[in-house]
């Protein structure tokens, strides 16, 4: 088309023009001119700014409006919404005319689509690139270089996000094919679980396991063992990680997993004293102190190099703020692996935008809804633990119930499971009457009944039922384990 190499006059050869192909914008153009059904093949991921002639962007704008209005979008129709002369010697309604004779066909339409739209990828990323150089040779002295790369990594996420035409509509019988997959690799897996197995038997048995794409919140009271739980199921999948190399060359993980924890409260030492506590069965506080005999000593060595071996990534940087959780999830999922991702806890996280941060419960639901998709993008379960508001401690029953959740509905309302943990050792233990009266003896009796013993309520599950399970918990060790039940037990011999 002769007239198109003169949209750009000026064009000095010794710059380097960024990416574009002005042929296949034009191409894509008539074909949507001579057959309006060539622009729903392309509107679900091609917009206006794909194009890289301003008067293609124009012309596909109005091009839209027509047709989502249910009119029909031709050269005659939409001439009057557009300049009338192109250039000095070319008018519009030539130009849409010549658009129209050298269509390509409605069949060819999506491959000219994406071939604009991967063009305009390309120029975002030099926009990126472009804008990384300026501000690193003139970053503010105050903006450290971690700042930017944050930044940085945010642009090319959003871009990666808008970037995809492979979402949309699909046919159930793709979706059929998943589940069908989803339900065979369970019933393969050790425990016939669906998701990746905590290793508390009556828990993974109501829950399937934890699930893929899931956010799974943990609340508690302050006391009740929720990093303790949550240290436990981190250790125990790190620990059972087994993985193989698939044809295509990719590592597939095959139990357990790669597990990512992210301490706001606690030192990266602090838990792995907790899991070395826990998994030698000495006590923390013995460990911290010194007050451990040779042979403990040898144990707690032999354990510390299991330990080491064990896939497990602990970020102990406090305050940071839920974008920057999310940009070193990926870092860990493209560098290491990943199969679940743990934050204790969700109150010291900070939202990124500045309204958010003016008001709690917005800036909570900002985290919520963000930690929510990123489970679904990275596709692993993300356990956040919350704290409960302190209204459970005003009732007599102190069982948490959803209501408990603080600051926002958001927590409720995006947790695909919500588990909390109750211990009735906890708040009996402070009830105490005196020694030697008869409340004192029936006080023992309770003790006894409660005592080593916690419960994980699910309080909701968008996929499975609701309960209560019973756990073991011996505090020294801030171990959580399975109950031995009455059921499980072999027969007594007579």
């Amino acid at each position: 088309m002769a007239e198109v190499q003169r949209l750009h006059p000026t064009e000095d050869k010794s710059f380097r023009l960024a990416p574009h192909n002005i042929e296949a914008e034009q191409a894509l153009l008539g074909a949507v001119l001579v057959n309006n059904e060539a622009f729903y093949r392309v509107s679900d991921f091609l917009q206006g700014e794909h194009f890289y002639e301003p008067i293609h962007r124009e012309i596909y704008e109005v091009i839209g409006k027509f047709v989502r209005a249910g009119k029909s979008a031709d050269p005659i129709t939409i001439k009057t919404h557009l300049p009338e002369n192109l250039l000095n010697d070319l008018t519009m309604q030539q130009y849409l005319a010549r658009l129209a004779s050298e269509a390509t066909t409605v069949l060819n339409a999506v491959d000219y689509g994406r071939a604009i739209h991967d063009l305009a990828l390309r120029r975002s990323l030099i926009l990126i690139g472009e804008d990384m150089v300026s501000s690193a040779y003139d970053a503010e002295i105050d903006q450290p270089p971690e700042k930017q790369i944050e930044e940085v990594e945010g642009a090319l996420f959003q871009l990666a996000e808008k970037g995809r035409y492979d979402g949309g509509f699909q046919s159930f019988n793709l979706a059929l094919k998943d589940a069908i997959q989803m339900a065979g690799e369970a019933y393969s897996r050790d425990g016939s679980l669906s998701g990746t197995a905590t290793g508390l038997v009556d828990l993974d048995r109501l829950m399937g396991g934890l699930q893929r794409s899931d956010l799974i919140i943990l609340a508690a009271r302050p006391a009740m063992g929720k990093t303790s739980l949550a240290t436990n199921i981190a250790f125990h999948i790190a620990k059972s990680f087994r993985s193989e190399v698939t044809p295509d060359g990719h590592s597939k993980t095959i139990d357990g997993g790669v597990v990512g924890f992210f301490s706001l409260e606690m030192s990266s030492e602090q838990l792995a004293t907790r899991i070395l506590a826990e998994q030698a069965q000495i006590s923390s506080a013995d460990i911290r102190r010194g007050n451990i005999h040779e042979s403990q000593f040898a144990k707690l060595v032999d354990t510390s190099n299991l330990m080491s071996q064990v896939p497990l990534y602990i970020d102990d940087t406090g305050g940071i703020s839920v974008a920057q959780l999310a940009a070193r999830a990926r870092r860990l999922k493209r560098q290491k692996g990943l199969d679940l991702l743990i934050v204790d806890y969700l109150q010291l996280l900070s939202g990124s935008s500045k309204s958010a941060s003016q008001n709690r419960v917005q800036e909570l639901t900002e985290i919520t809804t963000t930690l929510k998709a990123l489970a679904k993008e990275l596709e692993v379960p993300i356990i956040a633990l919350s704290q409960l508001s302190r209204q459970v401690e005003a009732r007599d029953d102190k069982h948490p119930q959803l209501a408990d959740l603080r600051e926002s509905g958001s927590i409720e309302q995006d947790a695909d499971v919500v588990l909390f943990v109750y211990r009735e050792e906890y708040y009996l233990k402070n009830k105490e009457p005196k020694e030697g009266t008869p409340e004192h003896l029936a006080w023992q009796g309770e003790m006894e009944k409660v005592h080593g013993r916690a419960e994980v309520i699910i309080g909701k599950q968008r996929h499975g039922p609701t309960g209560t399970v019973q756990l073991s918990f011996e505090a020294q060790f801030t171990r959580f384990g399975n109950l031995a039940r009455a059921d499980y037990l072999p027969e007594r011999m007579e």
